[in-house]
């Protein structure tokens, strides 16, 4: 017994819960509830330790919540359309239905590996048709609600794929996967109107408290509200040309003009000019993302029209820049050179005028701009009636003229455009809409949901498999009845992701969702996942809670009250003379661990701590760590070693340190509880060991909970090892002060442990002779008396050194410290024959005697 065998009791702990559904949840207004939720994950076919740490520290909370008397809801799903289960179907002919289930089988068996708390009765996959078959349904709805609508767009085209590409996956112009030249094309595209509710997801950012201020910051800056003006530059013989600025107050440093390669402008002058079309073709093929646009070379093309500007007689070159995009703002802008760098660096470039308007506070009007444009604050000049204001009266000053002249309107710009929802491709939902020569756009009936994927497709060809279907796609018109075709392209699969949380409060519903499951559970309470999707994935997820209230089905407007983003799983790398990546299995380790060798004798060059992948071969199988030492060393592991807000190092010995506690843990309890009596009720007096002891016991119950409220597992951890020492440390004398103060910790101890080490936890929980399960049992309750400090430790010196301590009752009468201090033999003799001249006593911390 005094050995603990992980592998049997797991197993045995992980049947129980499941037999008796301990985990199952159903709503129940009499009782407060919580919503605990990881990021659901792809089904790759493995988890890595990234997920054991994710859904690890989701566990925890979700354990303690329910200890904590809440109804606890901690579900699991899978996110199971996309491009990889097509891949796999090219690469080793198999169809993305089979290769994704049996990847969904592999790792539930894995993830129940873990002992995680889930009510596995809620699962779900997003490539169910019982899941996209509601999201069809509520994709109808949101096009009754006048929050879907399909119009020509510019997208990224992969010839060779021939599919659109969102910017992302545009890699220096090429596909990611094909590596072909991308072009840009016009397309019809369904789009939900997210700009709809820009300014509120903007606003209601500043209700989240309890979301990272990185992480709202972030999703702040990608709607990237702005206040700014519309401002009409007449063109002879063209419209006028719109443009949006931000920075008004430096109309008279105008240069010159940009529009973007796709502007109407652009086409226009591109037709009778070959050389012109070249330079858009060349814009189009580029970069199309704003990171990407602020790395590369500026470049314009002068077409040879000219604007002019509205408060001067003067006119401007109008270029077409590859900067400009015409997805922001109205695709046009004027260039101020002498303020922003941007336009200075082209100024110079192609020989603009750079005229300064804005001067530093202690600068006369001589001052000009050189190599770096002035961006600070300071006072107009070089402006005509702008001159001597501030900047923000300028601006106000402008929008205030052009608008009484009809040719500017103050406006409120977001970088957040319209969500473009539609791929073509045959993994992922099938859009529900068919279109009909003679009526349109026609919706499919509800009653003929869900739109299933053939079963019966090819990959033989590039493209969208449901285009070339030779019978899919061709059907009746619900209204006329006339010969139609299907809508072939599939959602985007962030729309899978977008409600999930949502459909999980009432996953076997007729309808997309039970109105009263998700006014009961939602919103999520605590949601955790990796920051790498603070923007698309929450953005989307937020905007979706909108239009689902819109359209009846749900009363929350926010899905996620609490949201915690974890740091990645790191390993070092190592690498052979020749830089090839070696395995860790592979290496030998000297004395120290401080030399690396392969089987074969070569010398390993060990690098840096980089975020695991297969490329660099330092993958650790979660599985063989859970064969090897238990799901609850690996969990222990992953709470102990870093704060869970940062990237984790994982090492061979950390692991194996977490297992050598794993047994010490066992070991305490095993030999606390032997020949250990029964106390009837809390006896009155307690010895001074006990009542310490008692302390760190409910010192610990505070700190603990207070601890994994706040996601500070580590410091969790450290409190339990220190209260674990504690308890193996202490050595009763067979009295019933002792007894109960021992018996008080060893379950105490256990319950504890118990969110984060739930096997180990019910076995020691049966150890110390308690009924039922620890996972139901209520989480101890820390008592304030107890964790008080009763007695302190005072420091005595006399001339200023240390000649001894004593421990005496917190807050004694000054007078009785002294007696108390004078008393010591030691500082008898460190006084010997000399007068003391004072004796100043510090309550609670010092006694310093003069002589």
């Amino acid at each position: 017994m005094t050995r603990y065998n992980a592998a049997l009791t797991e197993a045995k702990w992980q049947k129980t819960w499941a037999d008796s559904e301990t985990f199952t949840a159903t709503e129940d207004p009499a009782r407060p509830k919580y919503y605990v939720l990881e990021m659901f994950p792809y089904p790759s076919g493995k988890i890595h330790m990234g997920h054991v740490r994710n859904y690890t520290q989701g566990d925890v909370v979700a354990r303690y919540r329910r200890a904590k008397g809440f109804n606890v809801l901690h579900p699991m799903g899978w996110d199971a359309f996309g491009m990889p289960a097509e891949n796999a179907a090219m690469e080793h002919n198999v169809h993305p239905a089979k290769w994704t289930y049996e990847n969904i089988d592999h790792m539930r068996d894995q993830l129940k590996q873990m002992g995680l708390s889930i009510d596995w009765s809620r699962e779900l996959a997003t490539c169910d048709p019982d899941y996209y078959g509601q999201e069809q349904k509520m994709f109808l709805d949101f096009l009754a609600a006048d929050l879907v609508y399909r119009k020509e767009s510019w997208v990224n085209w992969d010839p060779v794929d021939n599919t659109v590409l969102a910017n992302e996956q545009v890699i220096d112009g090429c596909g990611w996967r094909s590596g072909a030249p991308v072009e840009r094309r016009r397309l019809s595209q369904w789009f939900l109107k997210i700009t709809e509710y820009a300014d509120e997801l903007n606003a209601a950012l500043d209700e989240l408290p309890r979301w990272p201020e990185k992480v709202r910051t972030m999703q702040k800056n990608w709607i990237g509200r702005s206040e700014g003006l519309r401002l009409f530059f007449d063109i002879e013989g063209h419209d006028p040309l719109e443009v949006y600025t931000t920075r008004p107050d430096t109309i008279f440093g105008a240069c010159g003009m940009a529009i973007a390669a796709d502007h109407p402008l652009a086409d226009k002058l591109a037709q009778d000019n070959p050389a012109l079309q070249e330079f858009i073709t060349e814009c189009r093929s580029g970069a199309t993302t704003e990171e990407a646009m602020e790395k590369m070379e500026k470049k314009g093309f002068d077409t040879g029209i000219v604007a002019s500007t509205p408060f001067e007689d003067r006119t401007l070159p109008v270029f077409v820049a590859n900067f400009v995009l015409m997805e922001y703002g109205t695709g046009a802008i004027f260039m101020s050179a002498a303020h922003d760098q941007r336009d200075l660096d082209f100024a110079h470039k192609y020989n603009l005028d750079v005229r300064t308007v804005i001067r530093p506070d202690g600068e006369d009007d001589d001052y000009t701009v050189g190599k770096e444009a002035y961006v600070g604050p300071g006072k107009l000049f070089n402006s005509g009636f702008l001159d001597g204001m501030t900047i923000e009266d300028a601006k106000a000053e402008v929008a205030r003229r052009a608008e009484d002249g009809n040719f500017g309107k103050k406006t409120i710009n977001f970088r957040l455009r319209d969500w473009g929802i539609s791929r073509q491709r045959y993994w992922g939902c099938p859009i529900p809409i068919i279109h009909c020569d003679d009526c349109g756009i026609v919706p499919v009936p509800k009653t003929e949901m869900p739109v299933k994927l053939p079963d019966d497709v090819s990959f033989d060809k590039p493209g969208n498999p449901l285009e070339h279907h030779p019978t899919w796609k061709n059907v009746d018109c619900p209204k006329c009845g006339k010969a139609a075709r299907r809508e072939t392209d599939t959602f985007d699969t962030f729309i899978d992701s977008s409600w999930y949380f949502a459909r999980f409060c009432s996953p076997k519903s007729d309808d997309p969702v039970d109105v009263t499951a998700t006014d009961y559970w939602l919103p999520v309470d605590q949601y955790v996942g990796g920051v790498e999707h603070a923007i698309l994935h929450l953005l989307y997820s937020r905007f979706y809670t909108r239009a689902m209230k819109k359209v009846g089905l749900s009363s929350v407007k926010e899905p996620f009250d609490g949201l915690f983003t974890q740091g990645m799983v790191c390993h070092e790398t190592y690498t052979d003379p020749e830089g090839n990546w070696v395995l860790p299995s592979d290496i030998i380790w000297g004395e120290g661990n401080k030399l690396a060798q392969t089987k074969t004798g070569e010398l390993v060059s060990i690098g840096r701590s980089v975020k695991m992948s297969k490329s660099k071969k330092n993958v650790v199988d979660p599985t063989e760590i859970i064969d090897q030492y238990g799901a609850d060393t690996a969990r222990w592991f992953m709470l102990s070693d870093s704060p869970p807000e940062r990237d984790l190092e994982w090492t061979e010995e950390g692991v194996e340190g977490a297992w050598r506690f794993t047994q010490r843990l066992w070991r305490t309890i095993v030999t606390g509880i032997e020949n250990l009596s029964e106390v009837s009720g809390e006896p009155s007096d307690f010895s001074k060991t006990a009542t310490d002891l008692r302390r760190m016991c409910h010192v610990s119950i505070d700190s603990i909970g207070h601890d994994i409220e706040d996601f500070h597992f580590n410091n969790a951890v450290a409190q339990i090892y220190k209260f674990s020492n504690a308890t193996s440390a202490f050595k009763s004398d067979g009295s019933d002060g002792d007894v109960f103060a021992l018996r008080e910790a060893l379950t105490t101890l256990v319950q504890l442990v118990a969110p984060m080490m739930p096997h180990l936890a019910e076995e020691m929980w049966q150890m110390v002779g308690k009924e039922g399960i620890v996972t139901d049992a209520p989480w101890p309750t820390a008592q304030a008396e107890l964790m008080k400090e009763n007695t302190v430790t005072i420091a005595i010196q006399v001339k200023g050194k240390l000649k001894d301590t004593i421990e005496v009752a917190k807050d004694m009468d000054k007078g009785e410290v002294e007696k108390l201090a004078l008393a010591q033999e030691k500082i008898q003799n460190a006084v010997g024959d000399n007068a003391i001249r004072k004796v100043i006593v510090v309550p609670n911390r010092i006694v310093n005697i003069v002589i």
